[in-house]
């Protein structure tokens, strides 16, 4: 909502103008009235809205026609008085003012005017019957008021009308002519219901219209008020209320009502704490909340943010079957403005046998996205309605921000979860296969994916003594002309070659001595392809002895050429590694170090799977 509002008050001279500011503020009729009043603001306490107000005076005795157009430029409501005896006066309105206005304000930016018959306290009749035709031709018009500053009739009134306009607009909800809600007002309306849906069922119950109460307004609905709402759909609309429940139409329907009945404020209040700015837009500072992030730290979800992720999972998965189709994935970015994953994401994630994205898929993208672009994540969180249904300040409070991992270092621990692997590899060494394969796809699966459907990433689960975690893999483009510092910063580093291609090893020693050979980033060396006959590698040592020189593990061997799923153990390795880049290269050499790592993965792969069925059965 706007921090202040600023009302303009013209029109023919002598129409009181001046004298319903002057009766306002001291709250008598002012004896002697001056040209012009000098521009008066209320503070933000004594007013309705609690919003500071700015009221301006026009004198054509006292200013220019440029000093007038300033003003109007200027202005956010623009009251144009009239007087009630005098008719010519009313005919100014349409010959002068609002062609005036119309020419010194912006086309995109809509005035809002309000017609003001002044000196209703010397006419027995009303003006109505003249100015409703003007409203009726002029959708910028949001009301008239009749008042009188000599007996303050309607003054307080007048002015909060006119503060209400620039608050509450009607211009973007309703349209008068087709005396029906704007379609971008109704686009907006449809996300809110969609959001506070929490079961999907397409009706709003009354734990979820109690909810959506205390979240706009601060206050539930008495039981009797919430049937007396659901009976004035029921009048109206037959298929408004369902199961004793508000559907989308009902809705809709209420908040057209609300409009209709001059109390569009409602509306407003419902739109503004769902994120919407006055152009019916969600708000920047709604979608970017404030978030630091110091270098060497990271970001990743914290357990509420993925607890609502887990909610909005379940919502769409519709047959229980804890992986989301094609549909139930389009119902769940309804609320988007845009779809915000590409086919690409069926290739960095795991997927079940049918090609849909798991409950650990979708769990894991949401991994990769707060950890890349954390900016995003929190426009996605937004989107779907986090901190309203999380009850939380903002998306940020999602968000946690790792410390650096030179503390880290010192500490010889870490929490954090998600570790990032960089893949570095020549040109047809299986980087892509090693990727894919960490998905569960053997290589007569990675043959079906098409090129531009292909993903530089891919993230999943590892377990290291008990604990699970994300391991993110990056694979990297192989021209050393184009590696950039992203390349390079990452918890462990993979060194990929072909075990079967004599030349391939020297790329992985190129890039270790070059970029590796003197940082703390632990690294690994991957004989791929180990399913071919392996060849000597034409460099000046063997992979072997290399990493004997260098103080790395050996060479490990791996293959994606597997009738099932392929091996998990080397991931493990990795994770293990990257959350233990203090630990020697020495010690990891050690059969008990990699013995511990992977006995916890596997006890804790079998409690996850008993504890998966037992949730699956729960759900």
């Amino acid at each position: 909502m706007r921090k202040d509002v600023r009302i303009l008050l013209v029109g023919e001279p002598k129409v009181g103008k001046t004298s319903l500011i002057m009766s306002l503020v001291s709250e008598e009729f002012p004896d002697v009235v001056p040209y012009r009043a000098e521009e008066i603001t209320i503070p933000a306490d004594v007013t309705p809205e609690r919003v500071p107000t700015h009221i301006v005076d026009y004198s054509e005795a006292e200013q220019t026609d440029e000093q007038l157009f300033q003003e109007i430029s200027k202005a956010n409501v623009i009251c144009i008085v009239y007087s009630v005896n005098n008719q010519k006066s009313i005919e100014k309105v349409t010959s002068h003012w609002i062609p005036l206005i119309t020419e010194n304000t912006d086309k995109d930016s809509r005035v809002p005017l309000i017609l003001v018959g002044n000196k209703s306290d010397l006419v027995e009749h009303s003006s109505m019957e003249t100015i409703l035709p003007i409203m009726n031709q002029y959708s910028e018009i949001e009301t008239c008021v009749e008042c009188s500053a000599k007996n303050l009739k309607n003054i307080s009134e007048l002015f909060y009308y006119a503060q209400k306009a620039v608050l509450h607009p009607t211009g973007p909800l309703y349209c008068p002519e087709k005396k029906d809600m704007k379609p971008v007002c109704a686009k907006a309306l449809t996300r809110i219901f969609k959001v506070s849906d929490l079961d999907n069922d397409g009706i709003l119950n009354d734990n979820e219209l109690n909810f959506f109460q205390r979240t706009c307004f601060n206050a539930p609905l008495e039981p009797q008020a919430l049937e007396d709402v659901k009976n004035v759909v029921r009048r109206n609309l037959i298929d408004g209320v369902c199961d004793n429940g508000l559907t989308l139409k009902g809705f809709l329907f209420l908040h057209t009502l609300f409009i209709q009945r001059g109390r569009h404020e409602t509306t407003w209040t419902v739109l503004r704490r769902f994120g919407y700015d006055d152009d019916l837009e969600l708000n920047q500072d709604y979608l970017f909340p404030l978030l630091k992030v110091p270098p060497n730290c990271t970001t990743e979800l914290n357990h509420n943010a993925s607890l609502f992720l887990q909610s909005i999972f379940d919502k769409h998965d519709k047959d229980r079957d804890s992986a989301l189709s094609p549909v139930e994935l389009g119902y769940l970015f309804e609320v988007f403005p845009y779809t915000p994953w590409g086919p690409d994401v069926y290739n960095t994630v795991c997927t079940n046998d049918q090609g849909w994205i798991t409950y650990q898929g979708y769990l894991s993208q949401w991994t990769l996205t707060t950890y890349l672009d954390v900016h995003r994540c929190l426009e996605y969180l937004g989107y779907l309605g986090y901190s309203i249904i999380a009850e939380q300040e903002s998306q940020a409070a999602g968000i946690i921000v790792t410390r650096d991992k030179k503390i880290d270092l010192q500490k010889k621990q870490t929490q954090r979860s998600v570790f990032r692997c960089n893949v570095f590899g020549d040109i047809s060494s299986g980087k892509s296969g090693f990727l894919q394969a960490f998905l569960g796809k053997n290589l007569t699966r990675q043959k079906t994916i098409k090129e531009e459907h292909r993903s530089y990433y891919a993230i999943s689960t590892t377990f290291v003594y008990g604990q699970e975690k994300f391991l993110l893999l990056h694979e990297v483009f192989p021209d050393f002309d184009y590696l950039t510092d992203a390349d390079l910063l990452c918890d462990i580093v993979c060194l990929v070659y072909d075990g079967n291609n004599p030349y391939s090893f020297e790329y992985c020693a190129n890039v270790f001595k070059q970029y590796f050979m003197d940082s703390k980033t632990p690294c690994m060396m991957i004989a791929a392809k180990s399913d071919l006959p392996e060849v000597k590698q034409i460099y000046g040592c063997s992979p072997l002895e290399f990493c004997r020189r260098h103080k790395m593990p050996p060479p490990q061997s791996f293959t994606c050429n597997t009738a099932a799923a392929p091996s998990r153990e080397i991931y493990a390795k990795l994770t293990t590694m990257a959350m233990h880049p203090h630990v020697s290269q020495a010690d990891m050499k050690t059969s008990t170090f990699w013995l511990r790592a992977s006995a916890g993965a596997a006890v804790f792969a079998l409690l996850g799977f008993a504890l998966y069925r037992v949730m699956l059965k729960t759900r």
